[in-house]
């Protein structure tokens, strides 16, 4: 039985239970629906992206598949078409940055990392529009370390030792003056490096009350109960004999707190304990990823007890909150449940080691629970080395962990392996230290009373989900107060064919909003307003959110890798000398090429008829649907209303490439001979907020505009749309004349398959071919089952320039 139907069946469970306990306050329920009601209608997606590995030199390209779910059930999803990635450094500045279309079954793209970007360790993040409404904590991050080997790397800048980065945390958020409580503590460099200590805490006589040595990664915890008028601090040490002092979160006079008690293998117990006068109960309520797994509710003098049974709780993260007797939340604290039934994916190659320009054949199979089941799977095989080690962090821990806490986690996978107490109190002390949610209680409970309408839900959000494909926001503004104007029709076009126009009118907060089709690789946007609102100011937003600066290890190169750097930049040059024309090829998608207003009631090629000089001639021969008029010295251009035989007196659209052209004296002096195709539409046309009497379409040659004079107060912008899909490329030695060719063959990169599918037996082979690069190779598989059943898997082999 998979994830998502146990999370079902227990739903099912704890609601039956509420509605069969006639004592239970209404307000459990309310809680209850606040919650999923909540979930339902803001969606949470996660990404995850798959590199193919994470060490690189400028001149590589950076292959990488995008997993696309809901953040609830770990599902693949078919909402947002667009994913967003970034490379970023160390100031938060982006050094690339890139479009990929989705669909459920994810996307997949290329990064080519240009001899511009410098040595060093940076951060790769991928996000969709939708997720833009939330923290960027939400976004999927991972490290890159990238060298310029054109660059001199000098030496590393010699800096002070950095203060420590040392914080606490109380369990379920609070110290209270005489309640025992368990505080955790993290400790990091500047990097956000882990570092072991050990410590103490002292009050203001220094007397000791508590030691206590870092577990793992940084991170420990200890326990005391704080007093009334008593000052504590605390004393840690590194292992360099470096001591710093710290003073304590704190401490309430009055309030709740909670203690969880893993006591068995079956049941967990939370003590909640308070010095309020008078409490008269306190509710529970667990989730995991917004399903609410356990809703129960205690009378409570000084202290209470909920007995939880694991196997209500969903896998994963758990959120464990109290709330008083006014629904208010009070505690909170985060519990792990490791996954029971992964995806489980098996690897195996058909040989151990491998000659020069040999065929390599990796078998994966895929069983979910007790049975084998279809999976998506990606695929990188790629050389080991003291350049590129084994990378840290897989599928199944970023989508069951990582994604569910705020901030870096040093070694995920750590925490999925095979549970020791050793690891059960790493995952404690690492839920201690990351509390967090996907959205704020007050969000959730200020319409608790009745469920708030779509309308009122999306009002609460500033960008949109891209259902369609990229939208292209911007704003119109009062250029001397800066306010927003509402209600000014602006036209976004992207010049050359197929003709597509965008028409917007900006809404109260002065936004405009474009949704493009077909919007695939570099293009130039123009964007205007009717000249008649020339005063206002129009503006075309990035994308591309602001990022905040994070701390990142400084790039470590030593001397004893400088054979490994030269080899491997050789590699590469050879590579791209010798297959580049080969290994650079891109999949242009299909797409409409017809115009957006479809086939013309009349079509003209002019080069079939006699060429005028002058575009009014032209237009008065022989081009039926127009009629050129002048008035008060300036030509208007009216289309014939062809169902009544009758001039539309309202003027028409005319556009240029798809450009609207609002000087019609422009287009008369415009020469035709630099027109190639003209269409009328003889009848109105609505396109979004506004009707049009009549379209006329001219189309030069080449589709540039042929240096028509625009109007100098529009925007015009280069804007990157989708990226168009780059062939991994695979050379075969399948006959004698390939092995024996002298090119040589300087690959580390063998294969790279993002979209590599398991039959209905989940089974898959792959095959592919050696390099001239010996070494130990690693095949490294993440997958994910339609169901949300996600796994990674790794195997090696060698090769060497003969095998005996």
């Amino acid at each position: 039985m998979h994830v998502f139907i146990k999370r079902f069946l227990s739903i099912l469970l704890l609601m039956s239970s509420l509605w069969g306990y006639g004592q239970m306050p209404a307000s459990v329920n309310t809680l209850v629906q606040s919650v999923d009601t909540y979930r339902r209608q803001v969606l949470a997606e996660k990404l995850f992206v798959h590199t193919d590995q994470g060490f690189y030199l400028t001149g590589e390209t950076l292959w990488f598949k995008i997993y696309y779910v809901d953040g609830s059930f770990h599902q693949p999803i078919d909402l947002s078409k667009v994913a967003y990635l970034e490379v970023l450094d160390q100031e938060g500045k982006a050094v690339l940055q890139t479009k990929v279309a989705l669909s459920s079954g994810g996307g997949n793209g290329t990064l080519f990392l240009p001899s511009s970007i410098s040595s060093g360790t940076y951060r790769l993040r991928a996000y969709t529009n939708w997720m833009k409404n939330f923290s960027a904590d939400y976004f999927f991050e991972k490290k890159l370390t990238i060298v310029n080997t054109f660059k001199r790397l000098g030496l590393p800048a010699l800096k002070a030792p950095a203060d420590y980065v040392i914080q606490f945390f109380p369990e379920g958020g609070n110290l209270v003056q005489g309640i025992s409580s368990k505080v955790a503590f993290k400790v990091a460099d500047d990097a956000g490096r882990s570092v072991a200590v050990r410590g103490w805490l002292l009050n203001a006589q220094n007397d000791t009350l508590a030691r206590f040595v870092s577990h793992k990664f940084g991170m420990g915890h200890f326990t005391f109960t704080p007093s009334d008028n008593v000052t504590y601090r605390v004393v840690v040490a590194d292992e360099k004999g470096r001591s710093f002092t710290r003073p304590l979160p704190t401490i309430y006079p009055q309030g709740y707190a909670m203690r969880l008690e893993d006591t068995s293998v079956d049941q967990l117990k939370i003590n909640v304990s308070t010095n309020v006068a008078s409490p008269s109960s306190v509710y529970l309520l667990a989730h995991t990823r917004q399903v609410i797994d356990v809703a129960e509710v205690r009378p409570i003098q000084r202290e209470t007890t909920f007995l939880i049974d694991k196997k209500t709780l969903g896998e994963g993260v758990s959120h464990l909150t109290i709330f008083d007797a006014d629904r208010q939340p009070v505690c909170e604290r985060l519990y792990f449940k490791r996954p029971t039934q992964p995806l489980a994916i098996s690897l195996k190659t058909d040989q151990k080691g491998y000659a020069y320009r040999n065929k390599v054949a990796v078998e994966a199979s895929v069983q979910s629970g007790a049975k084998a089941n279809q999976a998506d799977l990606s695929m990188a095989v790629y050389r080991l080395d003291s350049l590129s080690s084994v990378d840290s962090g897989n599928i199944l821990s970023y989508l069951w962990m990582t994604s569910d806490l705020p901030g870096p986690i040093e070694s995920p996978d750590y925490y999925l392996q095979a549970e020791t107490p050793e690891v059960r109190e790493a995952t404690d002390n690492l839920m201690l230290t990351h509390g967090w949610r996907r959205f704020r209680w007050e969000d959730v409970l200020k319409n608790s009373t009745a469920s708030p309408s779509s309308v009122t839900r999306q009002s609460m959000f500033q960008f949109l989900p891209e259902h369609n494909g990229p939208i292209v926001e911007g704003s119109v503004t009062d250029p001397s107060s800066g306010k927003p104007v509402p209600g000014v029709l602006s036209y976004l076009s992207t010049p050359g064919k197929p003709v597509r126009l965008y028409v917007s009118r900006s809404d109260l907060a002065g936004k405009i909003r474009f949704e493009m089709q077909d919007f695939y690789g570099a293009k130039s946007l123009i964007a205007q307003t009717n000249p008649a609102d020339s005063v206002n100011t129009l503006r075309i937003n990035s994308p591309f959110p602001a990022a905040t600066k994070v701390p990142l290890p400084e790039l470590s190169v030593s001397e004893s890798q400088t054979e490994p750097l030269l080899s491997r930049s050789v590699a590469m040059q050879v590579q791209s000398t010798y297959w580049g024309d080969r290994a650079i090829q891109y999949h242009y998608p299909t797409v409409d090429s017809t115009a957006f207003y479809g086939k013309g009631k009349e079509s003209y090629l002019l080069d079939a008829f006699t060429r005028f000089p002058r575009m009014e001639e032209v237009l008065r021969e022989y081009v039926l649907g127009v009629m050129p008029r002048k008035k008060q010295g300036h030509f208007q251009l009216h289309v014939l209303n062809e169902p009544y035989r009758e001039i539309f007196e309202e003027l028409s659209l005319v556009m240029l490439d798809g450009v609207p052209i609002f000087d019609m004296d422009k287009v008369i002096e415009f020469s035709p001979l630099k027109v190639q195709k003209l269409d009328v539409v003889t009848n109105r046309y609505l396109l979004g907020p506004v009707m049009f009497n009549g379209i006329i379409s001219l189309m030069t040659y080449k589709g540039d505009l042929a240096g028509f004079p625009l109007d100098a107060r529009l925007v015009k912008l280069d804007y990157d749309g989708l990226q168009l899909q780059r062939e991994f490329y695979n050379p075969r030695y399948d006959t004698a004349k390939q092995l024996e060719s002298r090119l040589p063959d300087g690959r580390t990169l063998l294969y790279w398959n993002p979209n590599l599918q398991t039959d209905a037996s989940g089974h898959t082979l792959t095959e592919f071919y050696t390099s001239d690069q010996p070494g130990t190779y690693l095949v490294e598989v993440n997958g994910l089952t339609k169901d949300g059943s996600a796994g990674s898997q790794r195997v090696m082999f060698e090769v060497k320039s003969v095998v005996k």
